[in-house]
C-alpha cells in the first residue's frame, strides 16, 4: 500500500501491477518539445498577453484580443509540462524496475 496516496497501488502504477508506456506520438513530442528552453514559452505567453492588451486597448478588434489572450493559460500550462517532462521525464517509471 501507497502511504501517501492511500490506495493500495501507487500513483503511477497500473492497477494490473503494470507501469503505463507511453506511445510514439508522445514520446516524438516530447522529443521536440524538449529542445525548447522553459523560459520560450512563458515569453510566448506574455508577448501573446501584450499583443492581446494592445489590440483591446489601441483597435476596434475586441474579439481578436480576447481570443490571443486566451492562448496564455494554454501556453502556459504547455511550459508546465515541458517543464516537467525534463525533470522528471516521462518514462522514468520504466527505469526504476
Amino acid at each position: 500500500m501507497n502511504p501517501q496516496s492511500g490506495t493500495g497501488i501507487n500513483s503511477k502504477e497500473s492497477l494490473t501491477g503494470t507501469f503505463p508506456k507511453e506511445g510514439k506520438l508522445t514520446k516524438s513530442v516530447e522529443k521536440v518539445t524538449a529542445q525548447v528552453p522553459s523560459l520560450g514559452f512563458m515569453g510566448i505567453a506574455l508577448g501573446s498577453m501584450a499583443v492581446s492588451a494592445g489590440l483591446a486597448m489601441f483597435t476596434k478588434r475586441k474579439d481578436l484580443a480576447n481570443f490571443i489572450g486566451l492562448w496564455v493559460p494554454s501556453l502556459l500550462v504547455i511550459g508546465l509540462y515541458n517543464k516537467l517532462v525534463k525533470v522528471e521525464g516521462s518514462e522514468r517509471a520504466e527505469h526504476l524496475h
